[in-house]
């Protein structure tokens, strides 16, 4: 546990001790194009963190600051010392303070702060005073404000508690991870090679074109049925379709109303869990309508929709393994991969802050280098190649497996992909295969140090965390689209709610009337005197106009809440949702096992390597109802 500090330190961070206040500060220095930036910025929930690379003092410039904080020792001469791992506490919401940044006291006044006032007072008001000054001084600098982003389409998501500055390595997945691929090219070529491949099957795919709007990810294939379904969290199928076809409300409550949808049961269902996942899941439903109208010939043999789906993975498969694909994108990666030249300089940032990036990724040597070259090196400063950025990188790496159990490790010693056995990575090496646990020992970093980002909720969120507690975030593209379509959608969906809410109001009514109007016919106490004495004709014609209200309002709900997320995709609606209210299935796993989850890697570079991501506040059911206005036996509730 780490010690209090002395009197003569001030220690910025989120624990407390004694007297000292702790805010989170930290310093790097950025050289792009041999141009030195100055970057403040600022994290909410664990505090103000203050990168600060140069002081200016009386017209004068120290390096001090700088070089105490690359440093992290706690000599007399330097100003600031990271907290280390065998020094470290946890925060008031049980996050590590390693990596904190402490500064001496004596130093303040150094960087033009005056410490009587920044430790005395009412803290709120010295906060709103600092944060002020700051945000002044970041106008100043020409740097946008760091609230800006999170509310935004490119915003970083929290599900649960987790601060950056206690993270020691950061290890990326590639495909849709660290480079985007255009979807229509990408998944379009694939479903072309695997229709080609179908056709020499013996089926039949003439007239058919890759259509992605089809489906979208987090789907699940009923591959006994021949459907596509969106289940909610709880398992329940919300919609449904056969084919290409969509199915009723009715049909879909008439199939699924008395089952729940189980994931564990992979001979059946099979979870979209990424984007490559839409060229098989397009293919699969267009044969499906095939199969159904009897073009599948006799020569390809008796098939279920269980078989078909067998078919076509094995179509998609050889595509795949023949390397056909792979070679057409390598000659011509522009047609394919959407350049973000915002995605070197976030892990540029990281690195200098101190982070072991890492890439593992299942991509073989030969097209990962290809790849990441034509990604990352023209974006990069000072004639940095892709490789400068990352201390280890592992290809071929058999993701899940990877994370399970432990394969042979080889070392990548040629440009050429010549290998030999090893059996410990070390920095700047290129590795082959082996396993989480390997590279572990080779950093002597383990747990909730490492956080891994990538874009398939199960092979790379859910089993790093399961098997290792490896700290998780999920890259999912489409939310910037979701995040449009949902402010675009704000003033239907709340005419929507309003509608509903009215006809919850009419229904309580016309329900209370109903049971008076039982009472009273089953001969029973009513439930006050003048329910006894009112006449039947009052109660019946007051039930009867409610209830024509009730239809009416049914009538104007039922095509909203039909076309409810049609802004996003037409048949399935909004990614994360299912239903007005709740959840979709993906949502629920996003939440499970990413404790942090964005649309592209870049969003990084806008939140700092230092950032404090602190989960919101979890409502609940009755939530809505405690904060009401209302008596509760007898006395008044005030909120």
């Amino acid at each position: 546990m780490r010690a209090a500090p002395s009197p003569s330190e001030l220690s910025f961070g989120f624990s407390c001790h004694g007297e000292t206040t702790h805010v989170s500060m930290a310093s790097r220095s950025v050289k792009n194009r041999g141009v030195l930036a100055l970057r403040p910025s600022f994290a909410r929930g664990g505090g103000v963190g203050v990168n600060l690379l140069k002081c200016q003092c009386g017209g004068s410039v120290s390096e001090k600051p700088a070089a105490a904080a690359a440093g992290g020792g706690g000599g007399g001469g330097e100003v600031f010392y990271a907290t280390s791992s065998s020094k470290c506490d946890v925060d008031y919401l049980g996050e590590s303070t390693k990596g904190d940044l402490n500064v001496k006291r004596e130093h303040l006044e150094a960087f033009g702060v005056d410490g009587r006032v920044t430790l005395e007072g009412p803290i709120e008001e010295v906060a709103k005073t600092e944060a002020d000054e700051a945000e002044d001084l970041l106008r100043k600098l020409g740097i946008p404000s760091p609230f800006l982003c999170r509310y935004s389409p490119r915003g970083i998501f929290c599900s649960r508690t987790l601060n950056l500055r206690s993270i020691s390595a950061i290890g990326y997945d590639m495909d849709y991870t660290l480079m985007h691929y255009n979807v229509m090219a990408w998944e379009g070529r694939a479903y072309d090679y695997c229709m080609e491949n179908l056709k020499n099957m013996g089926f039949p795919v003439d007239g058919l074109s890759f259509d992605p709007d089809l489906v979208i990810r987090g789907l699940v294939i009923d591959k006994e049925r021949g459907n596509l379904v969106k289940a909610d969290r709880f398992g329940y199928v919300k919609r449904a379709m056969h084919g290409t076809q969509m199915l009723s409300t009715r049909a879909v409550s008439e199939i699924y109303g008395r089952e729940l949808l189980d994931l564990r049961k992979e001979s059946r269902w099979e979870f979209l869990n990424t984007l490559f996942s839409v060229s098989e899941a397009v293919a699969y439903m267009q044969m499906v309508d095939r199969l159904d109208d009897g073009s599948v010939a006799a020569e390809v043999g008796t098939l279920d929709y269980k078989g078909l789906f067998k078919a076509v993975g094995k179509a998609l498969f050889r595509a795949h393994v023949e390397g056909q694909l792979k070679s057409e994108i390598m000659s011509k990666p522009e047609l394919f991969v959407e350049p973000d030249p915002e995605l070197p300089l976030a892990l540029l940032d990281q690195k200098e802050a101190g982070k072991k990036l890492l890439l593992i990724t299942n991509s073989d040597y030969h097209y990962t280098d290809k790849m990441m070259k034509h990604s990352f090196n023209r974006f990069l400063p000072n004639d940095m190649d892709w490789r400068d950025l990352f201390d280890i990188v592992i290809v071929s790496a058999r993701k899940p497996e990877f994370f399970q159990m432990s394969h042979p490790m080889y070392e990548v010693v040629t440009g050429e992909g010549l290998m030999r056995p090893c059996f410990k990575a070390h920095t700047g090496g290129l590795y082959s295969g082996g396993s989480a646990q390997m590279i572990e020992n080779s950093l002597g970093i383990h747990g909730d140090e490492i956080l891994y980002v990538g874009d398939h909720i199960y092979t790379d969120v859910s089993q790093s965390k399961v098997h290792l507690r490896w700290r998780t975030a999920l890259i999912c593209r489409e939310l910037e689209e979701e995040y449009k379509a949902l402010i675009q959608s704000q003033d239907r969906r709340a005419t929507l709610i309003d509608l509903i809410n009215q006809k919850e109001v009419v229904g309580d009514l016309f329900n209370q009337l109903r049971l008076a109007s039982q009472r009273r016919n089953k001969g029973h106490p009513a439930q006050t005197l003048a329910a006894t004495s009112m006449e039947d004709q009052e109660l019946t014609e007051s039930m009867q106009k409610l209830l024509i209200v009730m239809q009416r309002l049914d009538r104007k709900i039922a095509p909203l809440l039909e076309t409810d997320g049609e802004l996003f995709n037409r048949r399935w609606g909004f990614l994360s949702r299912a239903g007005l209210w709740d959840k979709s299935h993906l949502m629920r796993q996003i939440e499970k096992y990413a404790d942090i989850y964005t649309s592209r890697v870049s969003n990084f570079l806008h939140y700092t390597p230092f950032m404090y991501f602190r989960s919101q506040e979890q409502s609940l059911a009755h939530d809505s109802y405690s904060q009401k206005h209302g008596p509760i036996n007898g006395l008044s509730v005030n909120n």
